[in-house]
């Protein structure tokens, strides 16, 4: 696993994996499958890079078909397709903009249309932006923050439940920033600490359908999304600030969505959060 250092760098947003140095690692290349998920179908919003592409790729090589939403970014897209079929299993790209409800419905609709059904939701797409302070988040920037971090989580899981079979899985990602607040994420904090919230609640009023509902709450990891939204000098410096000293990589963060996902693994789990975030401890 990659431990280097990040140069300073930027891209437009939503960035491409391409441009990253160091590239991420977030093929899952020394993963060793175990079918645990053998014949399951799973959606993952903002699957294209990143978590959800580690996250794809590792769930087919437990066995599983996949779908993944994103918003433009059709060359990781592509990319993360030919990394599924590599392993013998099919990948549906849904492109288009995840803030939009009518569209959160129309990709679980594709899901299904394509891969005959649905057994795993990973609501996983986000976007920031960084601000001093929150004078300084303009009304346009807190509505399309709420509408893309919980809005979309809302909207694909409410279409979901229509086609989940008693005995699902609902996987969230939240952040560190929702377990303890962020200073120039306020408005991303707020909505990644809502996402927590959705989670235990969902996991009790799903408990009767045998649905597990559980969250992933991530530290500092490398994805396109962070020369995206932040300045060069904050990517440098990006991950330094956990005991760990360093940002992870996807590929050390999707195995936590494969132990939600899994019957076998985590079959007593749900309304439980994983929190893989590079040593640091939290009170409460």
């Amino acid at each position: 696993m990659s431990t280097q250092q990040t140069p300073p760098q930027q891209q437009d947003y939503p960035g491409t994996t391409a441009e990253m140095q160091p590239p991420p690692d977030d093929q899952m290349r020394d993963y060793q499958g175990r079918e645990l998920l053998s014949g399951r179908r799973a959606l993952i919003t903002g699957g294209d890079s990143g978590i959800g592409r580690a996250v794809a790729v590792a769930f087919a090589k437990e066995g599983a078909d996949v779908a993944i939403s994103y918003l433009t970014e059709h060359g990781d897209a592509e990319q993360t397709r030919a990394l599924v079929e590599q392993e013998g299993r099919r990948c549906v790209l849904l492109p288009g903009d995840m803030a939009d409800p009518a569209h959160c419905a129309d990709v679980v609709d594709g899901t299904v249309s394509a891969l005959g059904g649905l057994e795993i939701l990973v609501n996983n797409v986000a976007y920031q932006s960084p601000a001093d302070s929150l004078t300084d988040i303009d009304t346009e920037q807190w509505d399309r923050t709420v509408a893309v971090n919980l809005g979309s989580f809302f909207h694909t899981t409410k279409a979901a439940l229509r086609h989940l079979p008693d005995g699902g899985a609902i996987i969230n990602t939240s952040s560190i920033n929702g377990l303890r607040g962020n200073k120039t994420l306020i408005d991303y904090s707020a909505t990644k600490g809502a996402i927590l919230a959705f989670t235990y609640s969902m996991a009790q009023s799903l408990t009767e359908r045998r649905i597990r509902v559980n969250c992933v709450a991530p530290g500092p990891v490398w994805t396109p999304l962070i020369p995206a939204t932040l300045s060069a000098d904050h990517v440098e410096k990006f991950g330094e600030s956990v005991p760990m000293e360093r940002a992870a990589h996807p590929d050390e963060i999707a195995p936590s969505y494969v132990f939600f996902a899994s019957d076998q693994l985590s079959s007593y789990y749900t309304g439980e959060v994983l929190a893989p975030i590079g040593g640091e401890t939290l009170p409460g």
